[in-house]
């Protein structure tokens, strides 16, 4: 007789219990430095259709391009205490993500390169037995054009994937980009 069998799922979603609290998705306070912007974007399948459970988490640099991290020790670049560059939401039942945050600055790069201001994004969702990572890029930055990673990336089709538009959107800028987890206009994935 077997006994203790339990369901042979591999993952979640967990992700609302217990990994994610109300007001992670907000970077900003009153007192924090730089242009406050939205960004935004829904998360669909390989077939089109919304992923409601997904976790999505960001990571970016403060307006003058420093990330509150240990190892960013670049005098040049202060940073801001009011805001740590870290968020984390998750998609609601159109499949859709939303962040309150401010627009990064260049940050260096490999080589004294300048990267474009971009932010890191993270995935997780049931069915992911690894999580995903991209980039969200600024359309229409002109350092998009010299950025080192964007350059890595050969097509051009595959490149606009990360690139976010600009939506009116009241009080602040809305920078949305949708993120497709295969198929037909894929999003860019990072091996990290």
């Amino acid at each position: 007789m077997a006994r203790g069998l339990t369901a042979s799922q591999t993952i979640g979603p967990f992700f609302h219990h217990a990994l994610i609290h109300d007001g992670l998705e907000v970077l900003v306070r009153p007192e924090t430095r730089g242009e406050r912007i939205v960004v935004t974007g829904r998360i669909t399948d390989g077939d089109g259709a919304v992923v409601p459970d997904a976790m999505v988490e960001i990571w970016q640099a403060n307006a003058d391009g420093r990330y509150a991290h240990p190892e960013d020790r670049r005098e040049d670049a202060p940073l801001d205490s009011a805001f740590t560059g870290w968020g984390r939401c998750r998609t609601d039942d159109d499949g859709r993500y939303r962040f309150e945050t401010i627009m990064p600055g260049p940050v260096p790069g490999r080589g004294n390169t300048l990267q474009a201001p971009h932010i890191a994004l993270t995935l997780f969702s049931r069915g992911l037995l690894n999580y995903l990572t991209t980039r969200i890029y600024f359309a229409g930055n002109p350092l998009n054009d010299t950025d080192p990673v964007l350059g890595a990336i050969e097509d051009e089709a595959a490149r606009r994937t990360l690139f976010a538009t600009c939506e009116e959107g009241g009080d602040m800028p809305v920078w949305r980009l949708d993120i497709r987890l295969q198929g037909d206009g894929e999003t860019v994935f990072f091996d990290v």
